[in-house]
């Protein structure tokens, strides 16, 4: 028993609107950084399910590329809430623009 490529696809969607709801409702950024992520998951599984559809490897090879990206998005955004964290002892979005020199 297989389960059908729209299921996947239906669930990536689903991931993708709550990450996407909470970008933009909350304004911890750790919480803004988890949702991103969450986006970037929801994406990754559309191109896995496309390739597995499509049968080619062209989706795992995104993939592989959305990951590098990810982690790359992810050591700098946490040296910037690090450093905010040093300074302010809190994160909110709102204050971010005490970080301008």
């Amino acid at each position: 028993m297989s389960i059908p490529g729209s299921a996947y696809l239906i669930l990536a969607a689903a991931l993708f609107c709550i990450g996407a709801f909470g970008l933009l409702i909350r304004r911890n950024v750790l919480v803004m950084f988890m949702c991103v992520e969450l986006m970037l998951n929801a994406a990754n599984l559309t191109f896995v399910t496309f390739g597995r559809m499509l049968h080619d490897v062209g989706g795992q090879a995104s993939v592989f590329f959305v990951l590098v990206v990810a982690a790359a998005e992810v050591v700098v955004g946490l040296g910037i809430v690090v450093a905010i964290f040093r300074r302010r002892h809190r994160a909110v979005a709102d204050e971010l623009s005490s970080l301008k020199g």
